[in-house]
């Protein structure tokens, strides 16, 4: 009987340890699986939508009476704001992979991954694809930034005629070694992977910027280059490279001002066909959109996951003299995104802090005439008459007032 009950203690000790081996320590992380999709199938899969929910609202654009808002999960949002207070989604354009937008003459270009696509929008009710640029962009979608993500390619068994449309993102226990084995490598992995027509207005995240008869596009490295003189059939005309890790473009003038997460890159485009470097501005690597008025570029400042910075901040550079831009004031804030500028106005999306308006009459000395609290800001575009806002699946309009802006309509995204 002794025997027996030494035997039964071994033995369960013996369990209780395999197990411990097999279950090992588990943790919560971020795990990015890839959406996959043929090259034919990819490139046939466009489709013009009834209204319908936006899932994940990201950028805006304002066209005559229309507001276009990309959704992250479907495509592009089309909105009739012929009645400001009362604005009526009116179709979808289901395109993959997009990133940004811009209109002229009623032709709408879009991003599709590494693909230019060309919209006739002159009737809403009968929206067709009319040109489709091919591999005129990198192929590959950037993984989203978040902390502790991992990336999971399961049991996918390479095809070289599937490409990644889309990362799914979702939150997983794991086992310790486990995240370990698929963290290695992961980076390597991605890394491989004027005329009469009018134009519409982007906000301050845009990548994609209308400037006469030529449309520039950003991507991370690179200005890419379309001469639009013919609306339905751009012109790829190569790209010029522009520094690291861009993230947006603005224009004035014969001027594009790049906001990257290393700093601003200023380039000049009197030759529009050949963009010329003329300086740079740099600052602590960070997320970094940029405005620009006569005088000043803006620049909002966002810290955290893996824009580097410690601290999030406005920043206003002196740009009188283009060769030599250098920082005036810089001004905390505490999760900013996007920003815009109207006469004597700054408005600043802070994130989950709010829409905060400032006169900025004294750059050195700004003074806050409004603070919207209580909602999550992305974007802004001031229109002449008003000031278009996107926020968490919610769109804002605001008039204008003495000094500062009422609000004229929220309207719900769902």
């Amino acid at each position: 009987m002794k025997t027996k009950s030494i035997l039964l203690l071994i033995l369960t000790c013996f369990i209780i340890f395999s197990c411990d081996n097999n279950v090992g320590d588990y943790i919560t992380v971020k795990v990015a699986t890839p959406e996959f999709m043929s090259l034919d199938e990819f490139r046939t899969s466009v489709e013009i939508e009834p209204p319908s929910p936006i899932i994940e609202s990201g950028k805006i654009y304002a066209y005559n009476d229309l507001i276009l808002i990309k959704d992250r999960e479907k495509g592009i949002h089309i909105i009739d704001n012929s009645q400001p207070e009362n604005p009526i989604k009116i179709a979808c354009i289901k395109v993959k992979a997009n990133n940004d937008m811009e209109i002229k003459g009623d032709y709408l270009y879009v991003d599709s991954l590494m693909d230019l696509v060309v919209f006739d929008i002159s009737d809403l009710n009968d929206i067709r694809e009319v040109a489709r640029l091919t591999d005129v962009f990198p192929k590959y979608i950037t993984l989203p930034f978040s902390e502790d993500l991992i990336v999971d390619y399961g049991d996918y068994s390479y095809d070289p005629n599937d490409i990644i449309v889309k990362w799914n993102i979702r939150e997983e226990r794991r086992r310790v070694e486990d995240v370990e084995y698929l963290t290695i490598g992961i980076f390597d992995d991605v890394a491989l992977a004027e005329s009469n027509a009018t134009t519409g207005q982007g906000g301050s995240l845009a990548r994609f910027k209308i400037v006469n008869d030529f449309l520039y596009a950003v991507d991370s490295h690179n200005i890419n280059i379309f001469n639009i003189n013919d609306l339905e059939n751009p012109e790829a005309m190569g790209g010029v490279f522009a520094g690291f890790d861009i993230e947006t473009i603005f224009n004035r003038g014969d001027h594009l001002f790049l906001g990257s997460m290393r700093g601003m890159y200023i380039y000049d485009i009197s030759s529009p066909s050949s963009p010329q470097f003329v300086s740079e501005f740099q600052h602590g690597t960070a997320c970094d959109p940029v405005v620009v008025d006569n005088e000043y570029a803006y620049i909002t400042l966002r810290a955290g996951n893996f824009c580097g910075a410690l601290d999030s901040s406005l920043q206003i550079v002196d740009i009188k003299d283009l060769y030599h831009p250098e920082l005036v004031k810089s001004y905390p804030m505490d999760n900013p995104y996007g920003l815009g500028i109207k006469n004597n106005l700054i408005f600043i999306c802070d994130g989950s802090s709010g829409l905060k308006v400032y006169n900025k009459t004294d750059i050195e000395n700004l003074v806050m005439v409004d603070h919207f609290k209580d909602i999550n800001t992305f974007d802004v575009i001031p229109l002449e008459e008003r000031l278009l806002m996107i926020g968490d699946r919610e769109l804002f309009q605001y008039k204008y007032a003495d000094n500062g802006i009422d609000l004229i309509s929220s309207f719900s995204l769902n």
